[in-house]
């Protein structure tokens, strides 16, 4: 009898003990992303960025949206992976999904594998190869074949193509090595990325390239962005999507907890919806200038005519920084950009786009400057308001609080993460 009391309060020690874990785990997220103090002097003109819409008070109001992008052709690569929510993604244990699958094309795989654009790895994973199943005299299940890698190794590595929390990871190891004859069509308005284990224990992302053999992907759908949140139902769709490709290729599939992978990103997009912000400051003219006139006097500074119809101005890798549109957001385009009239232009800076630091912000006030003088226009505010000495210190406050906040959760503004996350 003391041995089954003694045995249930054990259980029950252990079951309280996870509840704590849980509950920290939780608190934990909450406070990485905790809410910061509001600007009261720019709060109500605050405007966030999600659906191709603006959120808050009617009108224009300090922030605006900038000119809508068309989507990336392809997922940047990632510079810095977050110690912090790497981590706090190896709390959420994911869950495995194996299916029953026929197997795939048979391939000589004598010949060397050609290799092209890969990326080693620090933690280079062993390559496990399964040995053929003798045929049994009396019948007999054959054992089930050997993935090539396991998905535990798989789950372990850490690529530089995804962020653990944005990005939803689905893993797939396969039983034979084999080409991928066609890249599978993944249905969601979030974009995806499909990375390949090639046979000598590279990562590069999956191309139907012929010669070129796997032996895993690695599948994430990146579920915040200005999108929006990917909804629970989305990434039930996408694992729906990644099991059909895993059955037609041969290959035992592992996903993310969406729960625990849920809790996480809905912190983050609760973030980036407070610091998605874009500062904009209108040069006018008291009548007009002609737009041969005012394409001289943007490209003299460094800006570029872009093919979304905007100027835009690079920073260190390329990337742009400011951006220039017309005051109605109409595009700057060709033969009508010289042969028109326009009553000025607004500057954008966009926050978690630009680096961080007050020479970046000071630049992009010396280039309004510069272009109000050359072209003698007014630099005025959303309310057509002299832009004053005090306004130009809150904002300056503003953009660097802001920027330090994103800092402070490992998202380094106009790093290629912020780029990828912000886009």
């Amino acid at each position: 009898m003391v041995i089954i009391v003694l045995g249930l309060a054990v259980i029950l020690a252990v079951i309280a003990y996870n509840m704590y874990q849980e509950n920290q785990y939780r608190k934990q997220v909450r406070e990485q992303f905790g809410h910061s103090d509001k600007d009261a002097l720019l709060a109500s003109k605050t405007k966030s960025v999600r659906d191709g819409k603006e959120q808050g008070q009617s009108g224009k109001g300090l922030f605006m949206k900038k000119p809508s992008k068309a989507q990336e052709e392809a997922l940047r690569q990632l510079q810095e992976q977050d110690e912090i929510f790497a981590a706090k993604a190896k709390l959420a244990k994911p869950s495995t999904i194996k299916t029953d699958v026929e197997l795939g094309m048979v391939d000589d795989f004598s010949h060397e594998p050609v290799q092209h654009t890969v990326i080693g790895l620090n933690n280079q994973i062993t390559t496990q190869t399964a040995e053929p199943v003798a045929a049994s005299a009396a019948p007999a299940a054959a054992a089930a074949p050997q993935p090539l890698v396991s998905l535990d190794e798989l789950a372990q590595v850490e690529l530089p193509w995804f962020d653990p929390r944005f990005d939803y990871l689905a893993y797939i190891a396969l039983d034979k090595a084999q080409e991928l004859h066609a890249l599978p069509r993944l249905s969601n308005r979030h974009r995806f990325q499909i990375i390949g284990c090639t046979m000598d224990d590279h990562f590069q992302v999956a191309e139907p390239i012929p010669g070129v053999y796997y032996q895993g992907f690695v599948m994430g759908l990146q579920a915040v962005s200005r999108n929006g949140l990917a909804s629970a139902e989305e990434l039930v769709q996408f694992d729906q999507q990644v099991n059909a490709f895993a059955q037609l290729i041969g290959g035992k599939v592992r996903h993310t907890d969406i729960s625990a992978f849920t809790e996480v990103a809905q912190a983050l997009d609760d973030f980036c919806v407070r610091v998605d912000q874009t500062i904009a400051i209108h040069l006018v003219s008291r009548s007009s200038i002609s737009g041969t006139e005012l394409r001289s006097a943007v490209e003299s500074t460094g800006f570029q005519l872009a093919e979304n119809g905007t100027f835009q101005y690079p920073g260190e890798h390329n990337n742009t920084i400011f951006t220039i549109a017309a005051l109605d957001n109409s595009a700057f385009t060709g033969a009508l950009l010289d042969n028109q009239a326009y009553r000025g232009f607004s500057m954008l800076f966009d926050i978690p786009h630009v680096p961080a630091g007050e020479k970046t912000f000071d630049l992009f006030m010396d280039l309004a400057v510069k272009l109000s003088g050359q072209l003698s226009l007014d630099l005025v505010n959303d309310k057509l308001e002299e832009v004053s000495t005090q306004w130009l210190r809150d904002v300056r406050q503003y953009v660097l609080a802001r920027q330090e906040e994103m800092q402070k959760v490992g998202i380094k503004p106009g790093s290629k993460a912020a780029l990828r996350l912000f886009s």
